[in-house]
């Protein structure tokens, strides 16, 4: 019993962390939103599992939650959004006054994180949205007059 207390405890723990890095990512440009989500539901998913079930059902997040849990993509929207941001990061970086090494450790974790996002898979809805409808030239097409 004592046991399971501290396991909730310490997945609850991460779950607020998470949750509360998300909200500051709604706020501050450059730091993720969907990321911080997806890590908190991973988290509530191992140790409260009514607020997995709600972020899993969360009428603006819930769909990028499922699809991650799924079939692991990403959309190609969140990717280009984060991959802005990620530069737009980076470069303001370099007129901080921030040590060199910093600088040049947080642009190289950045790109790493952009390599590995852009290495998903995209959502096949997405996909078929994207391409064109595929139709057969023996058909007959029936013209509405």
């Amino acid at each position: 019993m004592r046991t399971l207390f501290w396991r909730n405890l310490f997945w609850r723990s991460l779950v607020i962390i998470f949750l509360i890095l998300a909200f500051v990512g709604v706020l501050l440009p450059g730091l993720p939103t969907t990321v911080f989500l997806i890590l908190a539901a991973w988290a509530a998913s191992k140790g409260w599992p009514a607020l997995d079930h709600w972020l899993t059902n969360h009428p603006k997040y819930g769909h990028l939650i499922r699809e991650w849990r799924a079939h692991k993509t990403i959309p190609r929207k969140a990717k280009v959004i984060a991959t802005l941001m990620m530069l737009a990061s980076g470069s303001l970086m370099w007129f901080t006054n921030a040590p060199f090494w910093v600088k040049i450790f947080t642009d190289g974790i950045m790109l790493l994180v952009a390599v590995w996002m852009w290495t998903r898979p995209e959502p096949k809805y997405e996909l078929m949205v994207l391409a064109p409808a595929k139709t057969n030239p023996d058909t007959p097409t029936k013209l509405k007059p």
